[in-house]
């Protein structure tokens, strides 16, 4: 491990400060790229235009049209936290909105993916006028195909990076597809549905069909919003910031759904003090839930509820499936770290692996954590139906992961019978008898383009912290900011001396640690060994509440003996 301190641009940090930022979170903020306070801003008046994005003002007019007329819509939705928000969202703000509107979400395991010509041939027995995609469908060439053969339009609205070809929809939404110039092409899908209604309303108002309070309704669904674009690890550009910093406002000041009210609870959270980590690392992973084991329409069915005592039902039953996934996880680890101990992984630029028994709705989640634990693009595989593979792949920052599939395929077509996906994370399927030739054909895609350097594992930290300034008051500030995917909650290294420590909950170390004449509580969680008396400690500020108090707390991210690397700790969603 790699200890690397992020760059500070001076100017930046120094205008910053000019500006009345506090020097310690100038230092911060200008190591992620902000160089004006206005970039700080979460407010609505900074959020790009919906008319910058490109369909949407179409698709607006497609929908009112739609709603004139009383045509009956479906929203194909995908199984992911992203799918389901967006799935909520559209059909929240589409029934506001007078829509005759109906879901239905594949099941991963019968149907796998997007708008396939099964998901279409199943929608078409609710004989829909027009089926909506949200989260999906920028792939769906076959499907859209099906749709129209059937007589039903089809309007899509996804993020994902398009193929070669784009579906003969009758309308596309997608910041990433060609001709798009939306400045932000970080939209999660729920971002992107909730631009269309934004379009929409716009409409509805042009044509003096939208009364005013209705019209305010879409505020309420920023809650959703929030949940999915930091659910699905996008980059949390300013746009992005906008949309989770408005939604958490909402859940802060008890204005979440029901949905989203009783996920908290069941994941003991403070509504009061939510945070963006709770959403990707408590909420979100209990609604993947339902679609990694189950059928993710329950995850949908409880964002949509509007009784409090069913939606609390609903997520108790979330919960529980989300602490099967965590068992099943933890025995997929455990076989992948036993098969990984003859292969030598640090041999290889890319891991690839499979095991008969591994659960299909899990490999994403095991391919993140040997990322993780191996700093290399990992792709887990799982049995899907008799001869065929399903994977799901995570990669490191230098690999972009669509990409290099992209590159498997056109240098052997018949390998992989379709892919998709990000730079960070992608899914594919591939015939069982092709799991060695794919193997090795990945491994020398990733080597021309990854370099030794690539792999080497680092942690980013913001320097030193003045003692002075390690404080509750710093802390609750950093809380009170959206942090998440390409906008790191800071972390901090620094040499302290380990006044005292001891074994709580038979895993965990509290420790007492010392800087600059300032003694500090501590916590190095899943530690069940005590450090040297004299650390290099990469850290956070946490907030420990107990009691009803509230005190300053460092978490222990990482720790080494001077010159020499000891071992290190990555948070967990839970």
């Amino acid at each position: 491990m790699q200890i690397t301190p992020r760059a500070i641009p001076h100017e930046s940090e120094k205008h910053l400060i000019a500006e009345g930022i506090s020097p310690e979170m100038a230092k911060i903020f200008a190591a992620r790229g902000i160089n004006e306070r206005a970039q700080l801003d979460t407010s609505f008046s900074h959020l790009y235009s919906f008319e910058e994005l490109k369909n949407a003002k179409n698709m607006a007019r497609l929908l009112a049209d739609a709603i004139a007329s009383q045509k009956k819509l479906i929203v194909v939705a995908d199984y992911d936290c992203d799918g389901a928000t967006a799935c909520a969202v559209a059909l929240k703000g589409l029934r506001a909105f007078g829509a005759n509107v109906d879901f239905i979400v594949p099941n991963r395991f019968e149907y796998g993916y997007g708008l396939t010509p099964e998901i279409v041939r199943l929608a078409a027995r609710s004989s829909p006028d027009i089926l909506i995609t949200v989260d999906n469908g920028i792939a769906s060439v076959d499907g859209v195909l099906e749709a129209n053969r059937l007589g039903m339009q089809v309007l899509v609205t996804d993020h994902h990076l398009p193929g070669d070809a784009l579906p003969d929809a009758a309308c596309i939404v997608n910041p990433n597809q060609p001709g798009c110039t939306f400045p932000s092409k970080n939209l999660a899908g729920v971002g992107v549905m909730f631009y269309v209604l934004l379009a929409l309303r716009a409409e509805l108002r042009s044509r003096v069909e939208m009364p005013d309070e209705k019209g305010k309704m879409l505020l309420d669904l920023l809650d959703l919003v929030a949940l999915g674009t930091v659910a699905d690890v996008v980059k949390l550009d300013q746009n992005n910031r906008i949309l989770v910093q408005q939604g958490l406002q909402r859940i802060r000041a008890g204005r979440a759904c029901a949905g989203i009210n009783a996920l908290i609870q069941v994941s003991k959270n403070n509504s009061g003090r939510l945070t963006s980590k709770d959403l990707g690392f408590s909420i979100g992973p209990r609604l993947n839930a339902a679609g990694r084991l189950d059928d993710m329409g329950i995850g949908i069915e409880c964002l949509l509820s509007k009784d409090e005592s069913i939606a609390m039902k609903i997520a108790t039953q979330l919960d529980s499936l989300n602490r099967e996934r965590r068992d099943i996880e933890t025995g997929m680890q455990e076989s992948a770290l036993a098969s990984l101990e003859s292969m030598g992984p640090q041999d290889s630029f890319s891991l690839t692996l499979f095991d008969a028994s591994w659960h299909q709705g899990v490999i994403g989640i095991l391919a993140s954590r040997l990322k993780d634990k191996f700093h290399r693009p990992v792709i887990a595989f799982a049995e899907a139906s008799a001869g065929e593979l399903k994977g799901s792949g995570r990669s490191i920052s230098g690999l972009h992961l669509r990409d290099a599939l992209d590159l498997v395929s056109k240098r052997n077509p018949a390998l992989i019978k379709k892919f998709g996906g990000h730079a960070a994370a992608a899914g594919l399927s591939i015939s069982r008898n092709d799991l060695s030739e794919f193997t090795s054909t990945f491994e020398k895609v990733v080597r021309e383009l990854l370099t030794t350097d690539d792999l080497m594992m680092r942690i980013e930290t913001d320097g030193a912290l003045d003692p002075l300034t390690m404080t509750l008051d710093t802390a609750q500030r950093l809380e009170e900011q959206v942090w998440g995917q390409g906008f790191p909650a800071p972390q901090f290294d620094d040499t302290f001396t380990v006044l005292s420590q001891r074994i709580v909950g038979e895993k965990h170390l509290k420790l007492r640690l010392s800087k600059g004449g300032s003694v500090f509580d501590a916590m190095l969680f899943w530690h069940g060994e005590y450090l040297p008396e004299t650390c290099r400690i990469v850290y956070s500020l946490g907030i420990n509440e107990y009691n009803g108090n509230r005190n300053l707390q460092l978490i222990v991210r990482h720790w080494e003996q001077p010159l020499r690397t000891g071992s290190s700790l990555s948070a967990q969603p839970d």
